[in-house]
């Protein structure tokens, strides 16, 4: 993932949720040709947390859910199928800062990339080696 030109590369400072979607935009728009779009199509939505909703579901706690995909994997899609929606990659924000602040070896644009890949490969019905293709923290 080449995040050499994004502007929260080496800052410091936790970006707002606008700043935190700006951030996984910009990971879509550095995929690979071939997914890059139908990575377009699908909704990005960051929040603080995860809905109380998410978590139950998950059966996760706030800060262990870093992020959700919340659709049919392109995998299992058929035409058959009626939508119920669009499919949306969710992002929280607290629990990604928090992680990032506790590896402390990696910038935040690295951190949400990360997070962003991972919840993308979820619609895109990635194999390991698929996701390590795309995101070297896979390797």
């Amino acid at each position: 993932m080449d995040s050499s030109t994004d502007p929260f590369e080496s800052s410091p400072l936790a970006p707002s949720t606008d700043e935190m979607e700006q951030i996984a935009r910009h990971v879509v728009e550095t995929m690979p040709p071939r997914f890059r779009e139908a990575a377009r199509a699908v909704a990005i939505r960051v929040l603080d947390f995860a809905t109380d909703e998410m978590l139950a579901q998950m059966e996760m706690e706030a800060f262990e859910l870093t992020g959700l995909y919340d659709g049919i994997p392109l995998t299992e899609k058929s035409t058959w199928d009626m939508p119920q929606g669009p499919d949306v990659v969710w992002l929280f924000r607290r629990p990604i800062l928090d992680e990032w602040a506790e590896r402390g070896d990696v910038s935040i644009a690295e951190m949400v990339a990360h997070v962003t890949v991972h919840e993308f490969a979820h619609h895109f019905g990635w194999s390991d080696d698929d996701i390590a293709a795309i995101d070297q923290w896979w390797l």
